[in-house]
């Protein structure tokens, strides 16, 4: 594994495969991003030449451990996680064009994840934040 902080191509010339992580788009410690952002993150924006694009195989959302603990990782990670994994599933040229168009998907999502369990923050508002109102599953 090899970590480049400054350049998405990590010091030009380099003929690895790689997978991208945005730590200004894509770290889910970073409460004030909205998954707005996450979903709307193109990867290869910072990586110039075809021939380096076509060494990106994927991309990753990062969780860290110090803003985190076992009462509130799941509302940290989701519905965030699931913006870039579309992001990530789905050809640019198919992406909604305004990530608002996306806000119904993810929170039929979310509702599937609370009712199986999971901890999923609501759509509305940025990581870990408190639902708008009572029963905001059932609103749909």
């Amino acid at each position: 594994m090899a970590w480049w902080w400054n350049s998405a191509e990590g010091g030009g010339g380099r003929t690895e495969i790689c997978i991208v992580s945005n730590q200004d788009k894509w770290y889910l410690d970073h409460l004030d991003v909205p998954w707005q952002k996450f979903y709307v993150n193109e990867p290869l924006t910072n990586i110039s030449t075809p021939e380096q694009q076509k060494l990106v195989i994927g991309g990753e959302v990062c969780m860290w451990g110090e803003s985190i603990d076992a009462s509130d990782i799941e509302q940290t990670i989701w519905p965030r996680a699931a913006a870039a994994a579309e992001r990530l599933w789905t050809p640019l040229d198919k992406l909604a064009k305004d990530p608002r168009q996306a806000t119904g998907r993810l929170a039929r999502f979310r509702c599937l994840l609370n009712q199986r369990g999971v901890a999923a923050a609501p759509v509305a508002g940025p990581g870990r934040t408190a639902p708008l109102d009572p029963g905001s599953c059932y609103k749909q």
